[in-house]
């Protein structure tokens, strides 16, 4: 008599387990380069906020009412308004940046299904949307400045009044800065950054609102610098838990 004796290994031993692609946001520890890019966000935005000042014919006191003399004197701002539309688009780039590192990085501490995250990167890409916005008609205007034939006077009045208004409209930053508290709350970032997003971004949601909403820009600039150094260099727990 014949006896049979199957065997069957599922599992080789002699071989090491084949590993499967990561499943989580917490398989590896993710890149800083994101906090770099905000406080590069932050650095071009400063720029742009004092070249776009400093184009000031239309507040200029001697030229109240006098369309054709700001049109004029435009014609001597050819190179802020140059490193005015440069900045203002490298920041509105490496605010997308930031927002979405922010977010990830608010995600991967949170319970699933918090807003934080999402509010955070909503209010930066919004902010991104309104320098890129507030930088629109530079093209426009550096031809009018060196050619001013080309324009109308009062169009150009319109310009100055549109470059000192509202590239610093950062309401929606305020919305970010409050996500990060809220994030704080939950024990998702450290206290003193969540504090500073209820001040700063309190303040920035506060003068958002009102009639001197460019204001904002200033509130939200420091919030923005403070973070992102903040989470670059402070964020040693999180790290640490990785």
């Amino acid at each position: 008599m014949t006896t049979h004796v199957t065997t069957h290994n599922p599992v080789r031993s002699d071989l090491a387990p084949e590993a499967g692609p990561a499943t989580t946001e917490n398989a590896d520890t993710p890149s800083r380069l994101w906090s770099i890019a905000g406080i590069g966000a932050g650095v071009a935005a400063l720029a742009a906020g004092v070249s776009a000042g400093m184009i000031d014919p239309v507040y200029d006191e001697t030229l109240r009412g006098d369309a054709e003399g700001v049109l004029q004197k435009l014609t001597t701002f050819v190179p802020h308004i140059a490193v005015f539309q440069v900045t203002a688009s490298i920041a509105a780039v490496l605010f997308v940046v930031f927002g979405l590192g922010l977010a990830r990085r608010l995600r991967v501490a949170l319970p699933v299904g918090h807003l934080a995250p999402a509010a955070a990167a909503a209010g930066l890409v919004g902010t991104a949307v309104v320098l890129v916005m507030g930088s629109a008609l530079n093209t426009e205007f550096l031809a009018v400045a060196t050619k001013p034939e080309i324009a109308v006077p009062e169009a150009a009045a319109f310009y100055n009044h549109w470059t000192g208004t509202v590239p610093g409209c950062w309401l929606l930053v305020g919305l970010s800065a409050l996500a990060v508290h809220a994030a704080a709350r939950a024990g998702g970032v450290p206290r003193w950054l969540g504090r500073t997003g209820l001040v700063l971004g309190g303040l920035t949601l506060l003068v958002g609102t009102l009639p001197v909403q460019y204001m904002a820009g200033l509130t939200g600039l420091v919030w923005l610098l403070v973070t992102a150094i903040g989470f670059h260099v402070g964020d040693r727990g999180f790290r640490r838990g990785r």
